[in-house]
């Protein structure tokens, strides 16, 4: 018995380990390839011990009748595990504390690679959950956490059964004053510059349905901090803003798609302007392609270099 307690103690230490002498020797090397993957199994490793963290605590919470906090606990040890393993903090500006007062609410935000799980991180207030395809319900440790923490699950190949899920996320959205946070584009864009792919309506009609409020958040282009094309992966922080929640009351599914273009106006708005502030302040510059860095730190839209733990 002590020999397996060992081991498990142990095995989760020697990845973390390892995970930092590639950090380390990629710099060291001056080779992007090298730490990326450094980083990628420490992120990977983050996820898997968070998950099997967030299906014991939801466990418990459930026991105790607090079940809607179970993804809050979890996303809160992602985000100080990330940081301590890869260096990747993201500056939550939100002057009107719409994340934590404006509840139940249809949270959307920009979705641009594997890296925005840790935005949730950030951004996840009390009492909320998020959304995912329902083939993930079935995988170890993160399939139970989502199951046992509220998730709402969708078929994508189904839209009986995605209208279905979302209407009993409306009636959850009213009965537990429980908020939801969605990537509306439905994928990553991976994109270098800052912009967005198109708006899928999933969100808009849910919020419409429940009348509640959707809160835009915007996140920086991070392409400098994450690239996955080119197999570089840094320490930086990186700018995300919480807009001012849009109001869906009285409105109707006749109004999802001019819902759906004014919200996503305002957030590329958003977006292109925290990239133009960036490169005024002159941390934005473009790298030569091919250039190298030798303090792992990334320079890059909305990216400073403040940060340089685990770098």
């Amino acid at each position: 018995m002590n020999s397996i307690l060992f081991y498990i103690i142990l095995t989760p230490l020697i990845i973390f380990a390892l995970s930092q002498v590639l950090v380390i020797l990629g710099q060291v090397l001056h080779n992007n390839a090298v730490a990326f993957y450094g980083r990628s199994i420490a992120s990977f490793h983050s996820l898997f011990l968070c998950a099997v963290y967030g299906t014991l605590a939801s466990a418990c919470l459930n026991l105790a009748g607090y079940g809607g906090l179970g993804q809050w606990t979890t996303a809160k040890a992602f985000k100080w595990l990330m940081w301590i393993s890869t260096g990747v903090w993201f500056d939550v500006e939100d002057e009107g504390e719409y994340s934590t007062t404006t509840r139940p609410a249809v949270f959307v935000c920009n979705h641009q690679t594997e890296l925005d799980v840790l935005v949730i991180g950030h951004v996840f207030p009390k009492y909320c959950s998020v959304t995912s395809k329902k083939s993930l319900k079935h995988i170890p440790f993160l399939g139970w956490f989502m199951s046992l923490s509220k998730t709402v699950f969708i078929e994508r190949s189904s839209r009986t059964q995605a209208v279905e899920a979302f209407n009993k996320a409306a009636q959850q959205m009213h009965s537990n004053k429980q908020s939801v946070f969605i990537f509306p584009e439905g994928t990553r864009s991976y994109y270098d510059h800052p912009d967005m792919l198109g708006f899928k309506k999933g969100a808009f009609h849910l919020a419409v349905q429940a009348q509640v409020p959707i809160l835009p958040v915007v996140v920086a282009n991070y392409s400098n901090v994450l690239n996955v094309k080119k197999k570089m992966f840094r320490a930086g922080r990186i700018p995300l803003r919480v807009l001012k929640p849009v109001d869906t009351k009285g409105k109707t599914k006749e109004d999802v798609d001019a819902l759906l273009q004014e919200v996503r106006e305002k957030m590329l708005a958003e977006l292109r302007a925290m990239d133009q502030s960036a490169r005024e302040q002159g941390i934005a510059a473009q790298r030569p392609e091919g250039s190298k860095t030798v303090d792992g730190q990334a320079k890059s839209t909305g990216v400073d270099t403040g940060l340089n733990a685990a770098a």
